[in-house]
């Protein structure tokens, strides 16, 4: 009888390991894809691309026994053997002297590649970058764009972890929904009415009650049927819900110094992915702050705007609001707060000083709001009160009213949009070039 034990030692080496080793001369064995082939008449170029990078491999006629190389085409998995020769002018600095190559597979036979995946940037649409997702993703500059997305999810990992957060997984099909209004997607649930998550609102505000502090990286669904470059259906939020606050402010401040973490995360772990893509990191150091009234006063006086919604910030406001912090404070971020209780949910805490205000947050990056957050209502006696206020069936919410019922500390938290942030990040200018397979109001597949 035969027992797995564990992780075997293979042959085959990585873009890793030669960066790191002396492998100079060396004979090594690599699989890869091949990414493209270039023809030089006397020697061909095969490049394999690898789940790091790419790597250059060098063949020559008499070099590679029993091989044609005009029988290999782009797409194919091969298996390689050869030596290992620096070259500054190939990719990481290396090339592969080839002495044998073994197809591992081969695309179909009437196959040809849609997309020339090998250049730069995808001289193409983006309608047909999606639609063709399986094989634009192959692209160099397409990978580093969800290479950083990566690191971005795993420095929010870090720095919650630091900060004694804990990572809880909360449903996606829920009895009701937690932000309000009709943009749900509603689902037969065996005979009962069942909703897709909009936001893990409740269950995280739940959690506090239990861990203090508590984050999760998840999907959310909107069922909005806005088809604009900034909406999707489906992405990805970052939320944190954290108790013991003393102000909505603290929750500002854990956003701040978590920005501040993953920036820094991303100039050390991914300097090839923010150089490949030629990204300028942000100045995080400090977060200009302005009241919702303030920063509408202030933009439409410098840029003569007329204030047309008083109670909420259009993306053309928000645009001008970035460039006037650009502008005055040199920030590509700013806090906007107090935003009006009658566009926030029932659970926001209202300003003790001014109940027409809440104590919550938008943070915009580069002139589009990346983050909602702010204070929740902690009492259950002052939460049931602004459900009835609003002509809410309080029995609609009884199972989240009991975290109240029995106690719970002043709390707060918010939700980025990881696509989002992503896309102002990268100076794109649609949400769906940072989305991985995006779902929108036309598309459902690939």
């Amino acid at each position: 009888m035969d027992f797995i034990k564990g992780l075997s030692q293979k042959e085959t080496v990585e873009i890793s390991d030669i960066l790191k080793g002396e492998y100079s001369g060396r004979k090594v064995t690599l699989k890869g894809a091949v990414h493209t082939i270039r023809d030089m008449s006397e020697f061909s170029f095969v490049v394999l691309r690898k789940q790091d990078g790419l790597v250059q491999c060098v063949y020559e006629e008499g070099t590679v026994q029993g091989f044609d190389i005009k029988s290999l085409r782009e797409g194919s998995t091969v298996e390689v053997k050869g030596t290992v020769n620096t070259e500054e002018r190939a990719p990481n600095g290396f090339e592969i002297r080839l002495t044998c190559i073994k197809v591992l597979s081969e695309p179909a036979k009437d196959s040809t590649m849609p997309l020339a995946i090998s250049k730069w940037k995808l001289n193409t649409s983006l309608e047909t970058k999606l639609s063709l997702r399986p094989i634009s993703l192959r692209n160099v500059r397409e990978r580093a764009i969800f290479k950083i997305q990566e690191g971005i999810v795993r420095a929010f990992r870090d720095f919650m972890f630091s900060k004694n957060f804990t990572e809880v997984r909360t449903p996606k099909i829920v009895a009701g929904n937690a932000e309000g209004g009709a943009n749900v997607f509603k689902l037969e649930y065996f005979g009962k009415k069942a909703f897709l998550a909009q936001s893990p609102q409740f269950y995280k505000q739940t959690m506090v009650g239990v861990y203090d502090r508590v984050f999760e990286a998840a999907p959310v669904f909107r069922a909005e049927k806005h088809n604009t470059t900034r909406h999707i259906n489906e992405y990805t939020s970052l939320d944190f819900e954290m108790g013991y606050i003393d102000s909505f402010e603290d929750i500002m401040e854990m956003e701040a110094a978590m920005l501040h973490y993953t920036f820094q995360f991303l100039s050390e772990e991914y300097a090839k992915e923010i150089k490949l893509l030629g990204i300028t990191l942000p100045d995080v150091t400090k977060f200009p702050t302005v009241r919702f009234d303030e920063a509408k006063q202030l933009v439409s006086e410098k840029y003569n705007r007329k204030i047309k919604n008083p109670y909420d910030l259009e993306p053309e406001e928000e645009i001008l609001i970035g460039k006037y912090f650009k502008e005055e404070h040199n920030s590509d971020f700013v806090f906007v707060t107090h935003y009006p209780s009658k566009k926030r949910p029932f659970y926001a805490m209202d300003d003790p000083k001014n109940s027409k205000f809440t104590l919550s947050f938008d943070l915009l990056f580069k002139g589009m709001e990346v983050t909602t957050g702010g204070q929740r209502i902690h009492s259950y006696e002052e939460l049931v009160a602004k459900m009835i206020a609003r002509g809410m069936d309080v029995a609609d919410f009884m199972n989240y009213l009991m975290i109240f019922k029995h106690g719970m500390p002043p709390h707060g938290g918010l939700g980025i949009g990881l696509e989002r942030l992503t896309m102002k990040l990268l100076d794109e200018q649609n949400v769906r070039e940072t989305t991985l397979f995006p779902r929108d109001v036309s598309r459902l597949e690939p």
